[in-house]
């Protein structure tokens, strides 16, 4: 059983909740709803947007087990490459984990942050509890909500809506799941960090009220409350000195990273990209991939002084590893933009030395034919 909670107002949390049970009977409440979830989850295993990378998924899935103990065995992982900051738990023990929230955690404990908090929702049966509250207000298209799961985008986003749970659901499932992250040895000190990192981006696209702009926000405790709340639980915690798992997280993400911050870009929510790629240039000065699309946000973002910003990028890009051959070529765009034509031929020409069967390569060689 789990510690007395550190979050005020988490008193969900207190309670010991009934032990679940493993196979409830398919005729009871829960076990319809099992039922129905394990339905969509088969629907899912089919969907275009599923991760198939075992290798990735057995690593989300072995730091859900290291959080949550005994219930490892009724938690599936399943990664879908969509570039929102999200994870979810259905009633079946049905986790889904999205790209985007992977591309934003610094690192391991970040990561177990967000899967504590699923878990503690499964836990204590939330999901059971969100079952009740609609029958009794003959509100079941909230649990249509629910599904389906295995859908497009669209649909994926509506199931995020159909588990929004309560906030003093939140409040609970934030108490138990920082002190699940801090039984598996992961320092508590991450937790806040997520959200306040979270928040900025928010901010930097439109300012003003976070909740009113990200489902997220809308539907967990008020932003400011939420930071005190954790901070203050995670300075009563021990471990701040423990290992968050950075190089063991960005090792299992290596491989992906490209693919998911061109999907980040495809959001056109630039202020938002921006103040991400800023963030992870800091967390990692040595990063050039980060730095090449910090100049792609920039560019494409295209205000005041951007194009300057992107050139600035590209060029630190370059004196970095990790910087992809794409650099070269964005530079040859700046350049020929701005009617500096030399500089334009070098960088394209580079681009073509290190990319030459690339799909963009006969228009790239057509720049350069036209250009004396």
């Amino acid at each position: 059983m789990l510690a007395l909670p550190l979050l005020a107002g988490a008193g969900a949390a207190a309670q010991d909740p009934p032990a679940k049970p493993h196979a409830p009977a398919l005729g009871s409440e829960e076990g319809g709803l099992r039922a129905l979830c394990d339905r969509e989850e088969a629907k899912l295993l089919q969907s275009p947007l599923l991760v198939r990378d075992p290798a990735l998924t057995a690593y989300v899935q072995a730091v859900c087990c290291r959080l949550a103990g005994p219930l490892c065995p009724e938690v599936r992982v399943h990664i879908l490459r969509t570039p929102y900051f999200n994870a979810s738990m259905a009633p079946n023990g049905m986790m889904q984990v999205w790209t985007g929230l992977l591309l934003r955690c610094a690192d391991e404990a970040q990561l177990a942050t967000i899967l504590g908090h699923e878990i503690a929702h499964y836990h204590l049966r939330h999901g059971l509890d969100q079952l009740r509250d609609a029958k009794s207000r003959s509100a079941f298209a909230t649990l249509a909500l629910m599904v389906p799961i295995a859908g497009p985008l669209a649909s994926l986003g509506a199931v995020a809506g159909g588990f929004a749970y309560s906030r003093d659901h939140e409040r609970a499932a934030d108490a138990e799941g920082l002190e699940r992250l801090a039984e598996a040895g992961y320092p508590a000190g991450e937790a806040p960090r997520v959200w306040s990192n979270l928040l900025e981006e928010l901010k930097a696209e439109g300012g003003g009220d976070a909740a009113k702009r990200s489902r997220l926000f809308a539907t967990h405790p008020p932003e400011t409350e939420r930071q005190r709340a954790l901070e203050a639980a995670a300075a009563r915690m021990a471990g701040a000195d423990r290992d968050p798992g950075r190089a063991a997280f960005r090792a299992a993400i290596a491989p992906f990273r490209m693919g998911w911050m061109e999907d980040e870009l495809k959001r056109r929510r630039y202020g938002e990209s921006v103040a991400l790629l800023t963030r992870l240039c800091g967390e990692d000065p040595q990063d050039g991939l980060a730095r090449y699309f910090l100049g792609e946000a920039c560019r494409l973002r295209d205000g005041d002084g951007d194009a300057e910003r992107a050139r600035r990028a590209y060029g630190e890009a370059l004196e970095l590893p990790g910087a992809p051959p794409e650099v070269h070529r964005a530079l040859g765009r700046l350049h020929r933009r701005a009617g500096r034509m030399p500089e334009m031929r070098a960088a394209y020409a580079r681009y073509l030395a290190l990319r030459p069967d690339a799909e963009d390569a006969e228009m790239i060689k057509t720049y350069l034919k036209e250009t004396p």
